[in-house]
C-alpha cells in the first residue's frame, strides 16, 4: 500500500505540474490580448493627435498670412507657391465657380482638404470675410474617421487692418 501511495503522489505532481502550466499558458494568452488592444488604441490616439495637428496648423497659417497670399500654399517657405487653392470643380472642389477654394494633400495616411470660402460670390478680394475649413480622414480602428475644423476671418481692407 505504501508504493502505491507513493506513484499516486509522483503521478499527481506532474499532473498538478501539467495544470499550472495550462493556466499560465491561458494567463499569458489573455495578456497578450490585452497588450494588443492597447497598442490599437495607442495606434488611433497618435493618429487623432497628427490629424488635430494638421488641421490646427492649416488654420493657423491661413489666419497669419496676408489676404492676398490666402489661396497659395508655400509649405516649404522657399518664397515659391506649392500650392495654388482653385475654384474650378477639379479634385477636392466640389463645383467651379461656386466660390469656394479648395486644395488636398497626403500626410502619412492622412488625408486632409481645406477650403476657403467666401462670404458671397465674386472675387476674393471683394468678399468680407471668409471661413476657412481644414478636415482630415483617416483610417480609424473602426473605420473611416474624419476630423474637421473651421475659422472665421475677416478681410483687413474692411475692418481697418494694415495686413493686406
Amino acid at each position: 500500500m505504501t508504493q502505491m501511495t507513493r506513484k499516486r503522489e509522483e503521478g499527481g505532481l506532474l499532473l498538478e505540474t501539467m495544470i499550472a502550466a495550462v493556466i499560465a499558458g491561458i494567463a499569458f494568452a489573455g495578456t497578450m490580448g490585452a497588450v494588443e488592444v492597447a497598442v490599437r488604441f495607442v495606434r488611433h490616439a497618435d493618429l487623432m493627435t497628427k490629424a488635430q495637428s494638421v488641421v490646427q496648423s492649416r488654420l493657423e497659417e491661413k489666419r497669419s498670412v496676408g489676404w492676398k497670399f490666402l489661396l497659395e500654399e508655400d509649405s516649404d517657405r522657399d518664397g515659391a507657391p506649392d500650392t495654388v487653392m482653385r475654384d474650378d470643380g477639379l479634385g477636392a472642389d466640389q463645383a467651379a465657380g461656386d466660390g469656394m477654394y479648395s486644395a488636398m494633400a497626403d500626410h502619412d495616411g492622412l488625408t486632409e482638404v481645406w477650403t476657403i470660402e467666401a462670404n458671397r460670390p465674386g472675387p476674393l478680394a471683394s468678399a468680407g470675410t471668409v471661413t476657412v475649413r481644414s478636415i482630415v480622414t483617416f483610417e480609424g480602428p473602426n473605420g473611416r474617421r474624419e476630423l474637421r475644423m473651421e475659422t472665421i476671418r475677416a478681410n483687413p481692407v474692411f475692418v481697418g487692418s494694415s495686413q493686406r
